[in-house]
């Protein structure tokens, strides 16, 4: 239980108003009555309309419960369905035809394609990872991954395997940046003359085919780099014959070093589990670290004390000898939470204050710190703050964001348009409605984004009472989510987000499996995606090869005259209708979703692990955060709703599969085992996520998840 002081007529809790008043607000002209002063008047301001939004979603969703109760086992017509939900205003005409005037920001972010990683901003360590995934070295991302075939021999360096990584980046930049003749991994040396990259191939030289792709060189001798630049990325050779790698190598080139994630989400939502004013100031501690450019970790490893912190920027000389300075670090953007839910941290009339502005307020303010520095490392090299806002129903909502950032640029004395916000495209009513969501942030928005793990947790909840969905991995081939993805690169495209901001796409789930997502993820840059999600740095790096493989400017504009994604695909639930499924299919989906349950919300409960690597039910680690919790519990929720599972089975599969878990986790030593019991917090919240799915806000997990949590804290 916080200890609250008064703040503004507010109730602060003394962490909250400590972090603020003696971390937050010091080196700003921003003193502490007038930041609280501020905040009160925003939470009297928006407060009822945000109540009020919430409440438009429960009227709506309960008009479609009633609505597809009454026409439970027809044949399905979209016709009646889309008019329908025209009549209770959840389809919204589309207005004339506009283009997003965001005003200019940071490269990165409007112009060049590359990877995005999302990280959760409670680990420090796991926050400056992502920062500093700027530069990845591609030999390590494919000596230590299966991105190649076998594994590295004994405990040193394998020099067979090296050589496979070689191999394998000499054949990307033979397509990257080819020579006008002959193969890189000819090369015997790299030089520079007349302003010109020139490579010798034995006893022949030859250049680059584009002869602009040489961007510059840093070092000198035996010990130097290469930079080359391809579809605005960077790519640099670096060379070091004292190396074994480079010993090995004819030229000296020892490493192909990729420029990576160019953008990074430091996550206060999905990947974190925060419930209460100490978990929230913790996040906002390590954002204002990042702001200012000083957050610092120190862990162990291998017995010695290792301190991580932010890189600098990285030098080279440019062909015609000024120096170029490049970024050392991803351009960062920070994740609020959305509408929903509420935080404990302060109280507006005895009443816990919704969470989104709270961040609003808190992290727009922390920004201020990157915004006046004049030495040291910089976020936003254009005056920009940007911020992801996930998780909004319709163009309403959207609005409502538009109107919150805009109020907290007034209270801070800053442009408009300073804030700049992400559009997370993830529940339907947005999807349905996308161009005219953008039209409501059409003065700030620079990220569209189609997050179809919860996108497929609300088509679930939104047509809960239609009939029972299809299996889990049939939703995800339905004609619905096509129309999904490629809809939200339309709207993009066709509201003039080109150049302006990034159209993107989700997560790869399986952050083992780099091999498949070399071969799978290149799909996104084919679609349009200017960026999309990976789990590690070492995915950002491997992913950056796509970057440079499929120019994603000329991609654009090739679909820009593509017909439009289809309504009635979109609108078209993933039912089964008449099909029956046989009782194994069923058992093994039971098992599957509850394993996965169980293993995503044991750590989220009893640790206060928001986004980890949870083996499935056969043993392959799978990322899971509160997406993809969403889509399983509410799959089952319908399931049980409709009858294909019941109760005592359902019981029964939790029991056998908390088992499972338990075992998978039997080397952790601060894991709480659910059997035999199978009465503590962490095996009833799942429980409560199943059974009270269908009847949870719009099928989220957050407000379960934290009410257990909070139990969990307080024992």
């Amino acid at each position: 239980m916080s200890r609250y002081v008064v703040r503004a007529g507010l109730q602060v809790a003394g962490e909250l108003a400590d972090f603020v008043e003696t971390q937050l607000l010091p080196g700003l002209a921003l003193g502490a009555d007038a930041f609280w002063a501020g905040f009160a008047g925003m939470l009297g301001e928006l407060v009822p309309e945000n109540r009020r939004l919430l409440g438009v979603r429960d009227r709506m969703q309960g008009q479609i419960d009633a609505w597809l109760t009454a026409r439970r086992g027809q044949d399905w017509d979209n016709a009646a369905w889309q008019e329908f939900l025209r009549d209770i205003g959840y389809l919204l005409p589309e207005g004339p035809a506009f283009t997003v005037a965001t005003t200019p920001s940071d490269p990165e972010i409007a112009s060049v394609a590359g990877a995005q990683l999302v990280v959760p901003v409670m680990n420090a360590r796991f926050a400056l990872n992502a920062a500093n995934a700027r530069w990845g070295s591609l030999y390590d991302a494919l000596y230590g991954t299966d991105a190649l075939p076998g594994a590295p021999a004994g405990k040193g360096y394998d020099a067979a395997r090296g050589a496979q990584a070689v191999a394998w980046a000499a054949g990307f930049l033979d397509q990257a940046v080819p020579l006008v003749t002959g193969s890189h991994a000819d090369a015997t040396d790299y030089t520079v003359q007349n302003g010109a990259l020139v490579v010798t191939l034995g006893a022949a030289t030859t250049g680059l085919a584009d002869p602009a792709a040489f961007a510059g060189t840093a070092g000198d001798g035996a010990k130097r780099s290469i930079l080359l630049r391809h579809n605005g990325l960077h790519i640099e050779l670096v060379f070091d014959a004292s190396h074994p790698v480079g010993a090995a190598s004819p030229s000296g080139l020892r490493d192909v070093v990729l420029e990576s994630a160019l953008t990074a989400i430091q996550d206060c939502e999905d990947s974190v589990a925060a419930v209460d004013a100490a978990d929230k100031v913790l996040a906002y501690a390590n954002w204002l670290g990042l702001m200012k450019g000083d957050l610092t970790d120190t862990f162990d490893k291998g017995g010695k004390a290792l301190t991580r912190r932010l890189n600098p920027d990285r030098q080279f000389t440019a062909p015609d000898g000024t120096t170029l300075t490049l970024p050392g670090r991803a351009v960062l953007l920070v994740r609020n939470v959305g509408h929903l839910m509420t935080s404990d941290a302060v109280l507006l009339d005895g009443q816990e204050v919704p969470e989104g502005l709270m961040d609003a307020m808190v992290t727009v303010t922390a920004a201020l710190h990157d915004l006046q520095k004049t030495a040291g490392p910089r976020n936003s090299r254009h005056a920009s703050i940007y911020v992801v806002k996930p998780k909004m129903h319709g163009p309403d909502e959207a609005a409502f964001a538009d109107r919150t950032y805009a109020l907290v640029e007034r209270l801070l004395g800053l442009p408009f348009g300073t804030v700049k916000l992400g559009l997370m495209d993830e529940e339907r009513r947005t999807s349905a409605n996308l161009r005219e969501c953008i039209r409501a942030l059409k003065d700030r928005i620079v990220f569209i984004n189609t997050g179809f793990l919860d996108r497929t947790g609300d088509e679930i909840h939104t047509v809960m009472q239609a009939g029972p969905v299809l299996p889990k991995a049939e939703i995800r081939t339905a004609p619905w989510l096509s129309a999904y993805e490629d809809g939200n690169v339309d709207a993009g495209l066709a509201t003039g987000l080109r150049g302006k901001g990034q159209i993107g796409k989700g997560m790869w789930a399986k952050p083992d499996a780099m091999a498949e997502m070399l071969t799978a993820k290149i799909g996104h840059p084919k679609s349009g995606a200017t960026t999309a999600w990976v789990p590690s740095p070492t995915a950002a790096t491997l992913h950056a090869t796509h970057y440079h493989l499929v120019d994603v400017a000329a991609r654009q504009a090739d679909l820009a005259t593509r017909a439009r994604a289809s309504l009635d695909a979109l609108m078209t639930p993933p039912l089964m209708g008449r099909r029956n499924l046989s009782a194994d299919q069923i058992g093994y989906e039971l098992d599957l979703n509850c394993q996965s349950i169980l293993g995503y919300v044991v750590r989220w409960v009893d640790q206060g692990v928001g986004c980890s690597k949870v083996p499935d039910i056969d043993d392959v680690a799978l990322m899971e955060d509160r997406a993809t919790l969403r889509i399983s519990a509410q799959f089952l929720a319908n399931w049980l709703m409709h009858g294909l599972i019941t109760e005592a089975q359902l019981d029964e599969s939790l029991r056998r599969m908390a088992l499972a878990v338990d075992r998978q986790n039997a080397a952790d030593p601060a894991y709480r085992p659910m059997a035999p019991g199978y009465d503590g917090p962490a095996f009833r919240a799942a429980r409560d996520l199943i059974v009270q799915g269908a009847t949870q806000p719009s099928g989220y997990t957050e407000p379960l998840l934290h009410a257990w949590r909070r139990v969990v804290k307080a024992a």
